[in-house]
């Protein structure tokens, strides 16, 4: 068994039950292999334990991926597929019967209809970046197989489809509101805004800032701290990060003003080294690819 334990976040075990592919690696009462389900609700929180009070650690958007590795008293422990994040979500929002995705939304919120009429109440509330399975698009709306509804066809784009600009994709979020755990056009966090946008330009990173700053895709270059910043590049501080949109501004959604703004980075290392104990920028990442294609 490892001497250091593995990061409960990305690896679901507990003392009494733990994934299959975890044996040997944790001790647990049981193994399990899971199944698999998709989250077929607008969004879905991820909980830190079975209880709607615990702290939200991430959220499932719709369409994604998860392996349950256990039901029980309403609430499914899973695995999401995208980023490995562990955790707690309601058993009710997942759907067993998992349909490909074909299209993504790329408007910063869109509505699944019960039928191809704006009049009509619609089902769901869906953010950027969740996954659709479209049969069709008939006139002004993409029909969704099975009985998932209708969604209008200007608010999606075919899941192959990539906004290379991530700084333009999260410049969309300005004004949003900060939510701890928060990943959608509601409310998200500084990860979650980093993660969402970095998704919708095809490159998937993990979701917590600690874990980004250390596992980011090849695509990005890690750079000395003190490098003068460039648009897109990803700073990160002690649990935190920004994306520069020059040398002297950043964008984050931020605790301080509990919302997603543009701010000095200066501002930001100063207010960050009053809070860490002296310690301002941790990481500066580049990405090796141009935010142009």
């Amino acid at each position: 068994m490892p001497t250091d334990p593995l990061d409960p976040r990305t690896h679901p075990y507990r003392a009494d039950l733990a994934a299959e592919a975890l044996r040997g690696r944790v001790e647990a009462d049981a193994y399990v292999t899971g199944r698999p389900a998709q989250v077929a609700r607008g969004t879905l929180p991820l909980r830190r334990r079975p209880d709607p009070a615990a702290p939200l650690d991430s959220q499932l958007l719709f369409g994604e991926v998860v392996t349950v590795l256990e039901t029980k008293d309403g609430w499914a422990w899973v695995q999401n597929h995208q980023d490995a994040y562990v955790g707690y979500t309601p058993a009710d929002g997942l759907d067993d019967n998992i349909k490909d995705t074909t299209h993504r939304v790329v408007s910063l919120r869109t509505f699944i209809f019960p039928e191809p009429d704006i009049k009509c109440p619609p089902r769901h509330v869906l953010s950027m970046t969740a996954g659709l399975s479209v049969a069709a698009v008939e006139g002004r709306f993409a029909r969704l197989n099975g009985d998932g509804g209708w969604v209008f066809a200007k608010h999606v784009d075919g899941a192959s489809e990539v906004e290379a600009d991530y700084v333009a994709t999260a410049s969309q979020f300005l004004g949003i509101p900060y939510l701890w755990g928060g990943k959608d056009s509601l409310g998200l966090d500084c990860s979650g805004l980093v993660q969402l946008a970095l998704h919708r330009a095809g490159h998937d990173c993990l979701r917590d800032s600690d874990q980004q700053q250390e596992g980011l895709p090849d695509s990005f270059a890690a750079l000395p701290v003190d490098t003068p910043p460039e648009r897109g590049d990803l700073i990160y501080f002690p649990g935190h990060v920004a994306i520069a949109l020059d040398r002297d501004r950043v964008l984050h959604a931020n605790a301080f003003a509990l919302a997603v703004t543009i701010e000095p980075l200066m501002d930001v290392v100063a207010r960050v080294q009053a809070e860490s104990g002296g310690r301002g920028i941790a990481g500066l990442h580049r990405p090796r690819f141009s935010l142009s294609e």
